[in-house]
């Protein structure tokens, strides 16, 4: 593998899932699924864990091949980053959805409250263990955060929001303590309704973050960015919910900053986090970057936070890519990291 580069190389989580998987033509028309959509996989039961098995295999090989140095397991097994977490969680009637404002300005149908949110098992521990078993390098795995969790459901069972948002950081937080028991290096929790709902964020959303990593094992990132490119085309110009981040219990903090051509003076904002910045812009019809335009991102990054404080990683989406495409910008973003040297 070689000496550790001075600039680490990661993923936010995904990665393209095969066509002989999933229906990616379903998968690009319809928005993130948030109760199950089960008719999105090619292969019925009971063949599909094996081949969701075989096809994060080969996900991690892409992963090993390029020089990733912290892998996830691409969610290959997700049909979106939310809902296999959220749909496992006891009060959520996901049998008789409802619809619900979306974050890029539609509506999409989500399960209902209609009891305490419990954690009734390990959701994603037997893909960890997968993932762990499968490398010897770092590994990082994924769930969604209780704040977003709490916009993507009907209440139709707690008092408020935020009482809400503390029961499901209680099921993360339970999640989040069997995945470093399992082996975890990172584990990270997805917040992009942070930047959409920012109002509601500011209420209550840093405590349930804070009860979801309380009293965790090993270290924690923390996602939130302006949504898919695929599918939210309109991005504002910066991050409406970001230097409270500073104050939250994550040791690091995800953000994008290709596609939406972020300033990178908000970096300062964030003085205690290591930052995981995205530097790959995955919207429709990006061009491949060139390992030297890479570079050129991170050293802009570097005169606002110092290299021990920094990751590299794509910006949100890569799922929607061809996987040639994804594999290739892979590529590059090792390469312009490979360029600004090693720790020896």
């Amino acid at each position: 593998m070689g000496p550790p580069r001075l600039i680490p190389t990661t993923l936010v989580g995904s990665y393209p899932q095969p066509d002989w998987l999933i229906d990616r033509g379903r998968l690009l028309s319809n928005l993130p699924a948030r109760v199950r959509m089960k008719e999105l996989w090619r292969i019925p039961e009971p063949h599909l864990q094996e081949a969701q098995d075989d096809a994060t295999a080969v996900a991690i090989r892409d992963f090993e091949r390029v020089g990733l140095d912290i892998l996830t397991d691409g969610e290959i097994r997700r049909e979106s980053y939310s809902n296999r977490f959220a749909t496992a969680l006891a009060g959520m009637d996901i049998d008789n959805p409802a619809p619900v404002p979306t974050r890029a300005g539609g509506t999409n149908l989500v399960p209902r409250v209609v009891g305490p949110i419990r954690r009734i098992r390990p959701v994603e521990v037997d893909d960890l263990h997968f993932l762990r078993t499968n490398t010897d390098r770092a590994v990082k795995i994924t769930l969604p955060g209780p704040f977003t969790m709490s916009q993507q459901a009907k209440n139709e069972h707690y008092a408020d929001q935020a009482g809400l948002a503390l029961d499901l950081a209680a099921a993360v937080n339970e999640e989040v303590c069997d995945l470093f028991a399992a082996g975890a290096d990172v584990v990270q929790i997805d917040e992009p309704w942070l930047q959409s709902r920012p109002d509601e964020a500011r209420e209550y959303a840093l405590p349930a973050i804070d009860r979801a990593l309380e009293g965790v094992g090993g270290k924690t990132a923390l996602h939130t960015c302006f949504g898919y490119a695929h599918v939210v085309h309109d991005r504002p110009a910066g991050y409406s919910f970001l230097a409270e981040l500073n104050d939250c219990a994550a040791d690091q903090i995800a953000i994008e900053s290709a596609q939406p051509k972020l300033d990178l003076s908000v970096l300062e904002e964030l003085p205690s986090k290591t930052i995981i910045l995205g530097v790959l812009d995955l919207a429709d019809g990006a061009p491949v970057e060139t390992s030297d335009e890479v570079a050129r991102r991170i050293e802009a990054a570097l005169k606002h936070v110092p290299p021990e404080r920094l990751q590299v990683a794509p910006d949100c989406g890569m799922k929607y890519l061809p996987r040639d495409v994804a594999r290739a910008k892979l590529e590059a973003l090792v390469e312009g990291a490979r360029q600004l040297g090693s720790l020896t």
